[in-house]
């Protein structure tokens, strides 16, 4: 058996999943593509040192901020964990869609890590040409995606050139053969904002800017984690192109408009019950459905 817990950010799950992984006395298995990765802290809104003390976490703090880690590494290890873990229902608890999509579904995903001198070097020939390049060794995939969609077009050719083999017939999905519930958190938009536009502030008063400075003197400016949400609105800042307050005002804008499609892609998925991030009684709603899924 396996909980997953998702919806967009800011919505409080973390905080729910705390609440459910102390009564169910089980782990946290993490689902977010930034906090995987060591000293990215504030901005990711890593769960802290005392609550991943109080509930067993795990896929947190894995690799250097130099590393990457591909889905299909993650999807191998996670899979593992539930696997493995000595707590018979874990919960799987982010905002990633494709790191839930690789474990609730099962995806299948072609084994090529990023090859970034042959992507160099197809995104020099421009998008047009590389497009019709995979027109011609996978139609399929061409057709699938958008004429001017440069990433998945680079990653067709990359898997394509790497393994000889067109993506499409790599892809699919082999879902897990155990029962799996899927909760959802979302709720009135307004709402939502005002949460996003307040936890900002938080992440600065918790020391954000001091974590952006450190990051970059450290892996130097352009690691790319650093032009990621909120850390490239604060190194904007750093480098005197806008003031504090612009920053916080285009984390705030550029998060929303990250909720806005987390919103569409979870919305995509039939199998999620959805609860009200607002709700006064949210623990025990949930507590009620968890009970009855495992009781089923």
């Amino acid at each position: 058996m396996l909980i997953v817990i998702c919806g967009v950010t800011a919505s409080g799950k973390s905080g729910l999943a705390l609440e459910i992984a102390q009564r169910l006395n089980t782990a946290i298995i993490s689902a977010d593509s930034r906090q995987i990765y060591r000293e990215f802290d504030i901005g990711t809104a890593k769960p802290s040192l005392a609550e991943q003390k109080s509930v067993p976490h795990y896929q947190i703090d894995i690799c250097e901020p130099t590393e990457t880690l591909t889905l299909a590494e993650y999807q191998q290890q996670t899979q593992e964990l539930i696997k493995t873990s000595n707590h018979s229902l874990p919960l799987l608890v982010g905002g990633t869609g494709l790191y839930l999509d690789a474990i609730t579904k099962g995806l299948k995903i072609p084994r090529v890590s990023p090859q970034p001198e042959l992507r160099s070097q197809l995104s020099s020939l421009g998008q047009a040409q590389i497009h019709g390049w995979l027109a011609q060794v996978d139609p399929e995939a061409a057709r699938k995606i958008h004429l001017n969609d440069q990433f998945r077009t680079l990653r067709a050719l990359e898997v394509f050139y790497v393994t000889g083999v067109p993506i499409t017939a790599q892809q699919g999905e082999n879902p897990p053969n155990y029962p799996i519930l899927q909760i959802g958190l979302d709720g009135d938009v307004a709402a939502l904002d005002k949460r996003i536009a307040i936890r900002t502030k938080q992440m600065i008063e918790m020391g954000l800017v001091q974590e952006v400075d450190y990051l970059c003197h450290k892996y130097g400016k352009n690691l790319p984690l650093l032009n990621t949400l909120g850390y490239s609105e604060i190194k904007q800042y750093l480098a005197a192109e806008i003031n504090l307050e612009q920053a916080i005002a285009l984390t705030v804008t550029h998060t929303r408009q990250f909720a806005k499609r987390q919103r569409t892609w979870f919305r995509k998925n039939k199998n999620i019950h959805w609860f009200d991030s607002g709700s006064s009684n949210l623990v025990e709603q949930v507590w009620q459905t968890i009970q009855e899924f495992i009781n089923y």
